[in-house]
């Protein structure tokens, strides 16, 4: 067996395409673009590459950016009295702050201030709230990206076993809640999961976001298992150039499962794709506009 690869990367062209046009509409009819703005304080290198291309997608799709950078001494008052004003600007459909953030500010409070229905990382407790209770709402965008791969390669998880490696409130949390709203039958381990290989062996999909490289090799992949790599990690070897690397040991996972999402091209494409959809939700719902 050789797993089919899950190509994120062209899948979220594919959406961005989609929405793309549908902006262009929407601007013809309505007299303005969806807006956003993200959010980043300090100088921290890797989050302003995510900013980088998270506004170079708003400029291809038509998007207007509300984007701000403030210095690493702004402090929680002010960042808290530019989100109030952003909550209140009607161009603005989505608003949401880079992590991390400096050490003095409290990244949960912060999150707090922002409007729910401009969540556009779908991390606000109403939204995760909504989410639990089944309701439509704006969803976190990483597993909301990992479902719509699922969709796009028609992998229901209905009937399904499903595990998930990891319990952040980011990925493990709310994927979780994802693909038992679609009729998986759903773990979640972590690192004090006793015997995780044995718990990760019975996953029909299996959802890795641990962040540590390649550490999910083939003893802990049920054969025939949809194996969905999360994780992004950075690797320095002695020799040689940096790269990246998933939290699956790929090529030898590739052997096993059925399949298997590549690192990079695989879900870390339709994060940011998923971040462009909410945000013309968003839009939507505030124009009253039918999604």
């Amino acid at each position: 067996m050789v797993a089919q690869i899950l190509d994120g990367k062209a899948l979220a062209q594919q959406i961005q395409a989609n929405l793309a046009q549908q902006i262009a509409q929407l601007q013809a009819q309505q007299g303005r673009s969806p807006g956003l703005a993200v959010l980043m304080v300090g100088d921290n290198p890797a989050s302003a590459a995510y900013v980088r291309n998270k506004e170079k997608a708003c400029t291809q799709l038509g998007i207007t950016s509300f984007g701000q950078h403030f210095p690493s001494e702004t402090t929680q008052v002010e960042l808290e009295a530019v989100i109030h004003q952003l909550n209140q600007n009607p161009q603005v459909d989505g608003i949401l702050v880079q992590l991390p953030v400096p050490d003095h500010i409290d990244a949960v409070a912060l999150l707090n201030q922002i409007d729910p229905d401009k969540d556009a990382d779908g991390l606000h407790p109403v939204n995760l709230g909504r989410l639990v209770r089944g309701e439509r709402g704006l969803r976190s965008c990483t597993p909301a990206g990992v479902m719509r791969i699922l969709q796009a390669y028609g992998l229901s998880p209905r009937g399904k076993q499903a595990v998930i490696v990891g319990r952040s409130i980011l990925v493990g949390k709310p994927q979780a809640l994802m693909l038992l709203e679609a009729d998986a039958t759903v773990t979640i381990a972590h690192s004090k999961t006793p015997d995780l290989a044995a718990v990760t062996r019975t996953a029909d999909i299996l959802v890795t976001a641990i962040g540590r490289p390649e550490v999910i090799t083939p003893e802990f992949v049920k054969p025939g298992a949809v194996v969905i790599d999360v994780g992004i990690n950075r690797v320095t070897p002695k020799t040689g150039k940096p790269y990246l690397t998933g939290d699956v040991a790929y090529e030898a996972v590739r052997s096993i499962a059925s399949y298997l999402t590549p690192v990079p091209g695989g879900v870390g494409p339709m994060t940011v794709t998923m971040l462009m959809s909410n945000t013309v939700d968003s839009y939507l719902r505030r124009e009253g506009l039918q999604l």
